[in-house]
């Protein structure tokens, strides 16, 4: 080989190390390429994987309904559930009126009640006046009875000893009593005459005046005979109570 030859591919040689050399620099900005910095970078600029560190299914970031209804769940705003969750809505069943016959408690009178008149045999000239609650409302039996006979223009004292414990309170259906002693059963009363009628008039809580309608209980067609020794007994929770007098 010549010597010109020689000369031409030493340079030739020359100029392609220069070359590289170049191309090295360009491709970093201060000396020569970092291979595994430009992996990173690659693999970062990367899309999402779908599947998360765990393996699991990543959430999706489509737009879904139900995931905004949970997301609006996750703030924890009031009436939310456990774990942040928002209670499910709970049916609310209508508060129904208490029954009339729950209400609070009446003073029993004519309107309300049904009164029965029945002459007794035992003990003698007594008779029996039996009242039922035919209202809707418990009532109270406050008293004795302010029985008026005929045409009288008073009403009979009361016989103090059976006055009872407890006011006599009657439920719907439920019946008090009080027994009238008509006559002396030895003669001894004045003024005596026979009765056709009867009214029976309801007192109040307060024991002054009656309150209400009165009760018109038929008497037996003979009637009964009454005298100054006429009085009554105390409204009565039980029969047998009312008769002891």
């Amino acid at each position: 080989m010549s010597s010109i030859s020689r000369v031409r591919l030493a340079a030739a040689a020359a100029t392609t190390v220069l070359a590289a050399l170049s191309l090295t620099a360009c491709n970093d900005g201060t000396g020569a390429q970092d291979e595994g910095r430009a992996t990173g970078s690659s693999s970062s600029s990367a899309a999402p994987s779908a599947t998360t560190a765990s393996g699991s299914p990543a959430p999706s970031t489509a737009a879904d309904p139900s995931a905004a209804t949970g997301s609006a769940a996750a703030t924890g705003s009031p009436g939310t559930g456990p774990a942040g969750g928002v209670a499910a809505p709970t049916a609310r069943t209508p508060v129904s009126k208490a029954p009339a016959a729950a209400g609070k408690p009446v003073t029993c009178e004519g309107s309300t009640t049904k009164t029965v008149a029945a002459p007794l045999t035992r003990p003698v000239n007594h008779m029996l006046l039996t009242v039922t609650n035919t209202g809707s409302k418990t009532c109270f039996l406050y008293g004795y009875p302010a029985v008026r006979f005929g045409e009288a223009q008073s009403v009979p004292p009361v016989i103090e000893d059976s006055q009872p414990q407890a006011v006599v309170t009657l439920a719907p259906g439920e019946s008090g009593y009080a027994s009238v002693n008509l006559s002396a059963t030895d003669g001894s009363g004045g003024n005596g005459f026979t009765a056709k009628s009867l009214t029976v008039y309801f007192q109040g809580r307060s024991g002054s005046g009656s309150v209400g309608t009165g009760a018109h209980p038929p008497l037996p067609a003979k009637g009964v005979h009454v005298d100054d020794s006429l009085k009554v007994t105390y409204w009565q929770q039980s029969m047998d109570d009312a008769v002891n007098w």
